[in-house]
């Protein structure tokens, strides 16, 4: 579930994993949503997770941040 912070306004998750070939995966397609959708969140990683953090353009979220969380979490359910 992502949870939403108020201020500053920022929607995040953390994502496990349990193999790194499949975060390297993962990061090559927020990468390609990046670009397409014009939104760069910060991302940290490690050996077994991935945690993104996409800071708000107001306190709302806007419809391209949902769709964006959206598609992060199915390319996380395609694991």
């Amino acid at each position: 579930m992502w949870k939403q912070r108020e201020s500053p306004p920022i929607l995040e998750k953390r994502f496990e994993f349990e193999e790194y070939q499949k975060i390297s995966i993962f990061l090559k397609k927020i990468d390609e949503l990046c670009k397409e959708k014009n939104i760069y969140p910060n991302i940290s990683f490690g050996k077994n997770f991935v945690s993104v953090s996409i800071f708000l353009d107001s306190e709302e979220i806007q419809s391209n941040e949902k769709e964006f969380s959206i598609r992060l979490d199915n390319y996380f359910l395609e694991k």
